[in-house]
C-alpha cells in the first residue's frame, strides 16, 4: 500500500532529473544524463596488499554529482544508478555471482546523522543487478575518523588505523569483493584488506566507482 502511494505521488508531482531537470522520464536520472557517465578501460587500476583494485569511471561532471548527491545531499534514490554503473562494469570483467559485496562502513554516529550509509545502498542495488550476495556485517567501522579528502596519503593510513574491526563468524566463504565509491590513495581498501587478512580472509577483489587519476 505505502509503495502504491509512493507511485501515485511520483505520478503526480513528476520526478524530475537530478542533474538535468527534465520530468520527461520522471525519474532520478534520466537516460539522457546516465548515458554521459564515462567508464575507465576494463583493467586493474592499481594493486593494493596484493589484492587487484577495479574503478569503473573518472571522478567528473556527471558521475561526480551523482556520488555527491548520493552521499551528501540526501539523495539515496541515486544508488541505483551508481549500482548500475559499477556493475555495467564489472560484468565485463566477470559475470559469475560467487562474491560477496562488503561495502565501506561509515561509523555509527555519521550513519545516524546521515540517516544511511550510501554504499549500504550501493551494495543492496549491486546485489540486485549481479545476483551476488549482500554482507554489510562481515566489516564494521569502530573509529570515527577525520574525512579523508583533506589528508595526505600517510596522514589518511595514520586516520584509518585500527578503525575496522572484521566479525569473522559473519564471513559466508565467497570471495570479498570490497566496495567503495572513491579510491584516491587507496588508504581506506588497504586498511580493510590488512583487517580481513589478520582474519585469515584472503581472497578479496575491489572495486571503487570512480578515482581522480586515470592509470
Amino acid at each position: 500500500m505505502h509503495k502504491f502511494f509512493e507511485n501515485l505521488l511520483d505520478w503526480i508531482y513528476k520526478k524530475k532529473c537530478y542533474f538535468c531537470k527534465s520530468s520527461k522520464e520522471a525519474v532520478k536520472m534520466c537516460s539522457v544524463c546516465y548515458d554521459t557517465l564515462d567508464y575507465l578501460p576494463v583493467k586493474v587500476n592499481r594493486i593494493i596488499e596484493g589484492k587487484k583494485v577495479y574503478c569503473a569511471g573518472i571522478y567528473s561532471k556527471n558521475l561526480q554529482k551523482l556520488i555527491r548527491g548520493l552521499k551528501y545531499h540526501n539523495q539515496p534514490d541515486l544508488a541505483f544508478y551508481l549500482a548500475k554503473f559499477m556493475w555495467e562494469y564489472f560484468e565485463k570483467i566477470t559475470d559469475e555471482n560467487c562474491f560477496e559485496v562488503v561495502p565501506v562502513p561509515i561509523f555509527p554516529k555519521r550513519e545516524k546523522k546521515r540517516k544511511y550509509n550510501h554504499m549500504n545502498l550501493v551494495g543492496e542495488e549491486f546485489c540486485r543487478f549481479s545476483k551476488n550476495e549482500f554482507n554489510k556485517d562481515l566489516i564494521t567501522r569502530i573509529k570515527d575518523t577525520k574525512p579523508q579528502y583533506k589528508l595526505k596519503r600517510n596522514e589518511r593510513l595514520v586516520n584509518l588505523s585500527s578503525a575496522f574491526k572484521v566479525t569473522k563468524e559473519n564471513y559466508k566463504g565467497k570471495t570479498v569483493l570490497l566496495i567503495d565509491d572513491i579510491c584516491t590513495t587507496g588508504a581506506t581498501f588497504e586498511e580493510m584488506i590488512k583487517e580481513l587478512t589478520k582474519n585469515g580472509i584472503t581472497n578479496i577483489v575491489c572495486l571503487a566507482a570512480t578515482t581522480p587519476f586515470e592509470n
